[in-house]
């Protein structure tokens, strides 16, 4: 089997795994109640479809991990529901912090159905993907089955740090670098880990091999943010979907702002001042790369990437599944969008 097959294969068994875990709630009175999760999965509704239900890595690197080190990677399937069920009840619960409209081109689920309503549909994906995570006793020790939970549930933890920081991190003008490390540490870097670390644990990996893939995930994790940030503000609109603007014009504090703030330059005083203007990014984006921001991001997701390859090679992950990881890994080490 050829590495697009491997990965068509799991995405079409992550998402009969996905939908059966979410039929939990497919009872008379919670049909439309299971409809807001099918919903925001990207299964129905108007523009319902791949676009909708987006990429589903997290649990592809389960899956992957798990087969890289020797086990049949079906039997981690519960688990990849389970990670992918913890970003989709983060996501719903971002929108409503965040108060966003749209979710990959659609109305968010706190605009369909209100606000209450979408944070009862968050805590139901994380209850959801515990149940999820109790499934693999079918298949798994319970020795092991505890240990992936834990892990799972320690960086359910780190989540909601990450997003407290982030949170409080809005509209502060003294924020340092080294601010945000812990920030996207939580937000982004903690689920990528936890992912990579359960998949191995589920493939029988050694404790020295464990280190080896949690580091990967680690520092993919942190590569992927700082790319992210690097999008936002210098991204070809076209690739990326969104906006070049947004970034800047939400005021977040993100890796190229701190540098930026850090030079005590015209940028910081423009950004002292207050919101920027759609009509001032262009020109705020230059001034970030006449004052060095680019390139220090650039070379910071650079040293991340490398450390995240290092990593998965330390790991040594075997099979065409070790060879698919490596490959996805490198896509989304060089991504565009």
């Amino acid at each position: 089997m050829n590495q697009s097959d491997l990965l068509a294969e799991m995405l079409t068994a992550i998402e009969t795994e996905l939908m059966r875990q979410v039929a939990r709630l497919d009872q008379p009175r919670t049909r439309p109640f299971h409809e807001m999760l099918t919903y925001h999965m990207g299964w129905t509704g108007e523009g319902a479809g791949p676009e909708a239900t987006g990429k589903r890595i997290r649990p592809l690197l389960v899956l992957l991990c798990a087969a890289s080190c020797g086990r049949d990677w079906q039997a981690a399937l519960p688990a990849a529901a389970a990670v992918e069920m913890v970003h989709n009840f983060s996501l719903v619960h971002d929108d409503v912090q965040d108060n966003s409209d749209k979710r990959r081109g659609r109305p968010t689920v706190w605009v369909k159905w209100g606000v209450p309503m979408a944070i009862n549909a968050g805590d139901a994906l994380f209850v959801l993907s515990n149940q999820a995570m109790i499934d693999l006793s079918q298949s798994h020790p319970a020795a092991t089955v505890l240990r992936a939970a834990e892990i799972l549930h320690a960086t359910c933890l780190d989540l909601t740090r990450g997003q407290y920081l982030d949170m409080s991190y809005q509209g502060r003008t003294d924020l340092q670098i080294e601010d945000y490390w812990p920030m996207v540490g939580g937000k982004t870097a903690a689920l990528l880990e936890a992912c990579v670390t359960i998949g191995a644990l589920l493939g029988g990996a050694d404790e020295d091999t464990l280190a080896a893939y949690r580091s990967f995930g680690h520092y993919l994790g942190l590569a992927f943010q700082v790319q992210d940030d690097i999008l936002g503000i210098w991204g070809n609109e076209a690739l990326t979907g969104k906006s070049s603007a947004s970034d800047l014009v939400e005021g977040k504090n993100s890796l190229p702002v701190l540098v930026g703030l850090s030079k005590n330059g015209q940028f910081a005083a423009r950004w002292a001042q207050g919101p920027v203007l759609p009509a001032e990014v262009q020109q705020l984006a230059d001034l970030l790369t006449r004052e060095s921001a680019y390139t220090y991001t650039y070379d910071a997701a650079r040293q991340m990437t490398d450390l995240a390859l290092t990593s998965l090679r330390t790991a040594d992950p075997q099979g065409e599944a070790g060879m698919t990881l490596f490959a996805l890994a490198e896509k989304l080490l060089s991504r565009q969008a």
